[in-house]
């Protein structure tokens, strides 16, 4: 059973800046791919960042400059650090993981909060 738990969220003013980390435990096998996806109250769900095994980065146009997305493939961990935060910023924040099996798990969420 695969679990993903987050951690590193919380109250900040605008312009504050947070890190977000996400820590894969259980019988992974191979991961394909790793991302970062937040869902506001009354909103769907929306990719902030995502990170694939070969390294390759995207982010959500709205976060583009601000956030950073890492990786560790030996450890099957995954990190956004978020810099300049906005109050749109608000939201809670879920981990996603993808295995090369087709396999998918989704963290529990981290409540991030940016006040104006």
């Amino acid at each position: 059973q695969v679990q993903l738990v987050e951690s590193g969220g919380g109250l900040v003013q605008a312009g504050g800046s947070l890190r977000l980390s996400c820590a894969a435990s259980g019988s992974i096998g191979s991961m394909n791919a790793m991302g970062w996806y937040r869902q506001a109250p009354g909103k769907q769900r929306e990719v902030v960042a995502r990170i694939g095994s070969g390294g390759v980065a995207t982010y959500a146009d709205s976060v583009k400059d601000r956030f950073t997305i890492s990786s560790d493939h030996a450890k099957s961990t995954v990190s956004l650090q978020m810099n300049s935060l906005k109050p749109d910023d608000t939201a809670v924040y879920h981990c996603y993981l993808r295995t090369r099996l087709s396999y998918e798990y989704w963290g529990q969420g981290t409540q991030v909060t940016v006040s104006s």
